[in-house]
């Protein structure tokens, strides 16, 4: 339910004709949502419950809990359920909360229907992050070290590795890489970061990371059974919990079969094939000679488990050499973790411009790192716990580099830029340090020209070029050349950075070489502050444009030679000839 944009099935229930409009509204713009009609109002809710992945109720309350009680089963199964009201004020997150994504689709249908969406999940409620919402298995007292983290009470967080951990409040105290458990005899409470099998009681909670590869191989029509015995016994032989398993591997040959197919899926992980080429690369301690003949490399288990997934190949440990039963083979390898770095576009300014997966990386990160005046825009997003390192104007590349080293040493790090990340921002100067011991994750943003274009009406209609004149890192010789190419190809031309107190010639420069290849009453907009206090839209021509109305807070479009001005906006038409 994180994303509505996936085909989930929501079935809407309504008694009411107000409920009905309502329900009409959500089905008329989300496709995977429908009425789900019955008997009665009550045969309708149960049928939605056994056929949804989520129910949006407009009924009563406490209706909706009379009748679904008697159905309730597991919370990490049953379908989310929100109720709203007859006049619509409300979204309730009955059932579902952040595991099952009633506390998402709350948010969402409260935005369609203007609906106030009411949340009472504890940990959501302050701003924590639910134990249960990692994208993790958790097992053990989960509810008790959630309730100890909320009531602020010392929690030991004992982990395997550095894994990417989203923030955690400070009375979450980590301590070093490696460190035993050990019991809970000073009766504290801990959660637990590991792949191994550890005796629970009632004040521990375990995370299990994605750490585990097991590699199979297999004679052709293996019983799923078969690979599903030997896989559990390996992994109960070791003491490694199957909750940690990241997926099977094997070689491409074996893609198709059955019997590892079906155990990939009866665990819920894919199941990742190589090629013998591949394989027969990786250095392995018990090759096989009769494999190679076989299937063209002298292992399938272990170098399968140590390649593992193709974003982690290269980064493994053999835990587990293969081990046989008759028809299969499996081995299991430990993958080290690696840090995150989300490179995170903010939009022009406003809160509404900003995209739901922008908030989503600022709240997921422990590190958030940026220009000072950006991170006043997004603090109020931010988990309790969050470190943020903040500069000012000038030091990208020391941004950068940070923002890479935290994510090397194994944190979650959002590296925030506004507009969009990859749009003369902070996208490229830290994709030059990231190398492959860190995921990189890309959250595009409403750039500065897309939030002007849309003030100044349709000016991006056709082909169009984004020029910087800041010449700080670009020579002007360069800038000068590539804006006389915009010239001559006629092209709509965007600049940012356009003129400042100590560059203010550039601009005037620019608009002259433009003006040498289109006509002097070509429309050019000033946008300056676009979404953000202090907004204000500037009309021009070529002939008329006075450079000092521009700041480095404003960006410039000029026509091309097809934009005219209609009703007072800019429109450059999408390659069709202007109509009498």
């Amino acid at each position: 339910m994180n994303d509505l944009s996936t085909p989930t099935r929501i079935g809407l229930v309504a008694a009411t004709a107000a409920g009905r409009r309502h329900a009409h509204t959500v089905a008329t713009a989300w496709p995977h949502a429908r009425l789900v009609e019955g008997d009665s109002v009550a045969d309708a809710l149960r049928t939605a419950w056994t056929r949804c992945d989520a129910v949006v109720a407009f009924l009563a309350t406490g209706a909706v809990v009379r009748i679904l009680a008697p159905l309730l089963g597991d919370k990490r199964t049953d379908p989310a359920v929100v109720v709203v009201d007859e006049a619509a004020r409300h979204a309730v997150a009955l059932l579902g909360g952040h595991v099952g994504g009633g506390n998402d689709l709350a948010e969402h249908v409260g935005a369609l229907l203007d609906a106030r969406p009411v949340v009472t999940t504890a940990t959501d409620a302050v701003g924590l992050p639910g134990l249960d919402t990692l994208g993790w298995p958790v097992q053990g007292a989960v509810a008790a070290v959630s309730r100890a983290i909320l009531d602020g009470e010392p929690v030991r967080l004992i982990a395997d590795a550095d894994w990417p951990l989203p923030a955690l409040p400070a009375n979450v105290h980590p301590e070093a890489v490696g460190t035993d458990g050990g019991d809970v005899a000073d009766g504290g409470y801990r959660l637990l970061v590991t792949d191994r099998v550890v005796p629970l009681d009632g004040r521990t909670a375990v995370l299990r990371p994605p750490s585990l590869v097991a590699g199979v191989g297999a004679s052709r029509g293996v019983p799923a059974a078969e690979v599903a015995e030997l896989l559990h016994r390996v992994l109960a032989e070791a003491g490694l919990s199957p909750a940690s398993l990241r997926c099977l591997a094997s070689a491409d040959v074996k893609a198709d079969e059955a019997g590892i197919r079906c155990t990939a899926d009866a665990l819920g992980v894919p199941l990742v094939t190589w090629p013998a080429t591949q394989l027969a690369a990786v250095d392995v301690p018990h090759p096989s000679e009769v494999v190679r003949a076989a299937v063209g490399t002298p292992s399938v288990a272990e170098a399968a488990a140590l390649l593992g997934p193709a974003d982690r190949a290269g980064d493994a440990a053999l835990l587990v050499p293969k081990t046989a039963s008759a028809m299969a083979t499996v081995a299991v390898a430990r993958h080290a973790p690696r840090g995150r770095l989300a490179v995170v576009g903010l939009g022009p300014g406003a809160a509404d411009l900003r995209t739901p997966r922008a908030v989503a990386e600022l709240r997921r990160a422990a590190v958030v790192v940026g220009l000072d005046q950006y991170l006043d825009q997004v603090r109020d997003l931010l988990r309790p716990g969050t470190r943020v390192l903040s500069s000012g104007l000038g030091a990208e590349e020391a941004r950068a580099r940070a923002a890479v080293a935290e994510a090397t040493a194994g944190r979650a790090v959002a590296l925030i830029g506004s507009g969009d990340a990859g749009v003369y921002a902070m996208a490229s100067p830290a994709l030059e340090y990231a190398d492959e011991r860190i995921d990189v994750v890309g959250v595009p943003g409403v750039t500065a020209a897309l939030a002007a274009g849309a003030l100044l009406g349709a000016p991006l209609g056709h082909d169009h070029a984004y020029l910087s004149l800041s010449d700080l890192h670009t020579p002007w010789e360069v800038i000068e050349r590539r804006v006389i190419a915009a010239a001559q190809g006629d092209f709509v031309t965007l600049f940012y950075n356009p003129r400042s107190r100590a560059r203010d010639w550039q601009l005037g420069r620019a608009l002259g070489i433009l003006a040498s290849h289109r006509p002097p009453d070509t429309p050019v907009g000033v946008v300056r502050n676009a979404s953000r206090p202090g907004e204000r839209v500037h009309l021009a021509t070529l002939a008329t444009l006075d450079p000092a109305v521009v700041d480095m807070y404003s960006v410039v479009v000029v026509g091309s030679s097809d934009t005219r001005l209609v009703a007072g906006r800019m429109v450059t038409p999408r390659g069709y000839r202007w109509r009498s």
